[in-house]
């Protein structure tokens, strides 16, 4: 069986993996994945169900390779050397920044990560991805509440939650042709939390 890891198959005219992926994880979006079926993607896509097996094996593939996608991204962020060493305020500031980007980038992507219901096998695995990115950004905070950084009245569990609720939230409302660029939506995203979760003179 073909795995989200293997090279991606040569494709139809019109199509190349990718662009084929984003018209997918529209339909995903639109209509949930459950409800998508193959005969309404390759309506989408204008091709014949047996043409869209030139680049995926399977619907469960597509979905894994989208959610990889928005995944990897995230991921990559938490594990960069700005996020795992250095004074805490400025890897949680990294982690926070990174963030915002990604999903301001990989906007389709996210949205479809953010919306999993743990139905398969694959959304499972992913949601256990995400929640041990949770887990990362607890962590920081729970350093930054050790050394002072973060006021002594807010738990880290729920500033993680709150951070990422403000930031998970960008999905629904951002637009990439919109008058905010994804670097201006990060500095306003991090004067939020600097304001909200420091103690005088740290964050």
């Amino acid at each position: 069986m073909t795995t989200a890891t293997e090279p991606a198959r040569r494709g139809r005219p019109g199509y190349d993996r990718d662009s084929m992926l984003e018209v997918v994880v529209a339909a995903f979006n639109e209509r949930g994945y459950d409800a998508t079926s193959l005969g309404v993607l390759a309506e989408r896509l204008g091709l014949s169900k047996s043409a869209i097996y030139h680049h995926f094996a399977s619907k469960e593939q597509m979905l894994e390779v989208a959610l990889g996608k928005a995944l990897d991204a995230l991921e990559a962020v938490f594990d960069s050397p700005e996020a795992t060493t250095g004074p805490v305020v400025s890897r949680i500031r990294h982690v926070i920044r990174g963030a915002v980007l990604v999903l301001c980038e990989n906007k389709p992507y996210v949205t479809l990560l953010l919306r999993l219901r743990g139905n398969t096998p694959i959304e499972l695995e992913a949601m256990r991805r995400r929640r041990e990115i949770d887990r990362k950004l607890r962590a920081l905070f729970e350093l930054s509440r050790d050394e002072g950084t973060l006021r002594p009245d807010m738990e880290p569990r729920v500033a993680e939650r709150l951070t990422f609720g403000m930031v998970n939230s960008i999905v629904e409302w951002y637009r990439p042709d919109g008058p905010i660029t994804p670097e201006q939506l990060a500095d306003s995203v991090l004067e939020l939390v600097r304001t909200g979760l420091r103690e005088p003179s740290s964050l």
